[in-house]
């Protein structure tokens, strides 16, 4: 067995590239279902339409949204509700089979972010015609 001499490497960052900290909280999520969908209504003040990201990987929905620091920079507030900071939620969809991914939509307006996931055609409540 021959023996190997370990070297440590410094690490080179660009200068272009910034590291700052960031918080990360669990945004307040209203869900609501009707015959044709179920609806999630997120709560993420601060955030821009561009700054929004909504995933549905398998059963996994996340839901991001990015804050700018730059907006707050410099700013000394009297009174906040909250820090400022990005948001980030996971669901776990139980039966994704009864909703129709491909058609699945989402909003922002006022800082709530609305996102709608469509039934499926089979799911749907339907009046079943009755002859005799």
């Amino acid at each position: 067995m021959t023996e190997q001499e370990l070297t440590t490497k410094e690490k080179a960052v660009a200068s272009g590239e910034r590291t700052r900290p960031e918080r990360y909280f669990v945004p307040d999520v209203d869900i609501r279902e009707t015959d044709d969908a179920l609806w999630l209504y997120a709560d993420m003040p601060g955030v821009a339409g561009d700054g929004v990201r909504v995933d549905l990987h398998g059963d996994v929905l996340q839901v991001d949204g990015t804050v700018s620091a730059r907006d707050y920079e410099g700013l000394t507030p009297v009174y906040t509700e909250y820090n400022v900071g990005n948001w980030v939620r996971r669901f776990t969809l139980a039966d994704t089979h009864r909703l129709d991914a491909s058609r699945v939509s989402a909003r922002l307006a006022n800082g709530v972010l609305e996102v709608r996931l469509p039934k499926a055609e089979r799911e749907k409540a339907r009046r079943i015609p009755v002859t005799g």
